[in-house]
């Protein structure tokens, strides 16, 4: 009877050990396994470093976009614009209609002449009174009255050439040209419409210069105090997923961004190459800004690191067999980790499919 009870006790106690064994040795099970599927890597050196992970919008930076309007009342006579159009800085966007402007410019420049006409006529009045003035010919008073007048005729003249111009200033913004080179992003007035001008310029176009974008990404405030001007970063967009676009961090919203009581601030990224793509306002940008970074470090998958009584092991290939080694671990970037110790550049290490 004791020694059926000692063999119960044995058997059990043999059952824990076996559990133990399996649980804290994950790669023990896997090696007896024939139908493991593995995949092999080659330990190597690469570049890593301390990233911050962030969503992202691309947005145009400022004085990339710009609302086209008017300064002046009319009537649309002819409107050189269409949704998409790439127009160049100093492009015609617009024309209103000028008849009456033009009417003005004329009835400027008949003011003008007459002007000259009764300058250069007080002018000879008054070289000939300042003449007999010095002979004693005519009194004070008269040569003055003649000084007078032609300091009035000369006033006169200045006020009609500041009316010419001023009349052709206001011609020229019958023609509503493009202050920057963009595309067309909106049309908002057609031909035929009137116009007017208060306080608010009427709005014709909005135009999107789309080589200067810049993207607006929303850190938490956990990560904020991390990031700093300067730092590099990279993005990729859903129209382009295996596209990474390179920037650098230009600048930190002072002010914090507070919804669902999550507290976020903008960090704006400007961009450095746009590899010859087409990036768009309002593209959902996934932002990479790098914190630091170590070069020519030895790293493998993190995958293939597996955690025992805190230690960590590798499955290194050996001769056709599968043998755990320990290793040392130093930073972590994203899918990579850094080995200070345990494995060499370019052995062979192991990891499950599907990993």
């Amino acid at each position: 009877m004791k020694l059926k009870s000692f063999l119960y006790l044995l058997s059990a106690l043999l059952v824990i050990a076996a559990v133990i064994f399996y649980i804290y040795n994950p790669y023990a099970h896997q090696n007896s396994s024939d139908s493991q599927s593995w995949r092999t890597v080659e330990v190597s050196r690469i570049d890593i470093g301390s990233t911050v992970f962030a969503l992202g919008v691309v947005k145009p930076m400022v004085g990339a976009e710009v609302r086209v309007g008017s300064r002046i009342s009319g009537v649309v006579n002819r409107l050189h614009a269409n949704i998409g159009d790439h127009v160049e800085a100093g492009a015609v966007i617009a024309e209103l209609d000028d008849s009456e402007l033009r009417a003005r410019v004329a009835q400027s420049r008949a003011s003008l002449e007459k002007s000259r006409v009764e300058y250069d006529q007080a002018r000879r009045v008054f070289e000939r009174q300042k003449q007999l003035f010095e002979k004693n010919t005519v009194s004070e008073q008269e040569f003055e009255i003649a000084e007078s007048s032609l300091a009035s005729a000369k006033a006169q003249l200045l006020l009609a050439e500041t009316n010419l111009d001023l009349a052709g200033i206001q011609l020229s913004y019958a023609t509503i040209r493009s202050p920057i080179p963009g595309v067309i992003a909106s049309v908002s007035t057609q031909e035929g419409e009137a116009v007017a001008a208060g306080l608010a310029a009427p709005t014709f176009v909005n135009i999107i210069d789309l080589k200067r974008l810049e993207v607006q990404t929303f850190v938490d405030e956990t990560d904020i105090g991390k990031i700093s001007e300067g730092q590099r970063a990279t993005f990729t967009v859903d129209t382009f997923p295996g596209t990474g676009f390179p920037g650098v961090v230009t600048a930190i919203y002072p002010k914090a961004m507070i919804q669902d009581n999550v507290v976020n601030y903008i960090v704006t990224v400007a961009i450095h190459d746009f590899h010859g793509l087409v990036l768009r306002p309002e593209m959902t940008a996934n932002v990479t800004i790098t914190l630091e970074e170590r070069r020519d470090v030895l790293a493998i998958p993190t995958s293939a690191i597996s955690r025992s009584r805190g230690d960590r092991f590798v499955m290194v290939a050996e001769g056709g067999q599968h043998v755990q080694r320990a290793v040392k671990t130093g930073w972590r970037d994203g899918p990579y980790t850094e080995i200070i110790e345990g494995l060499t550049d370019g052995e062979l290490i192991l990891i499950p499919e599907g990993l």
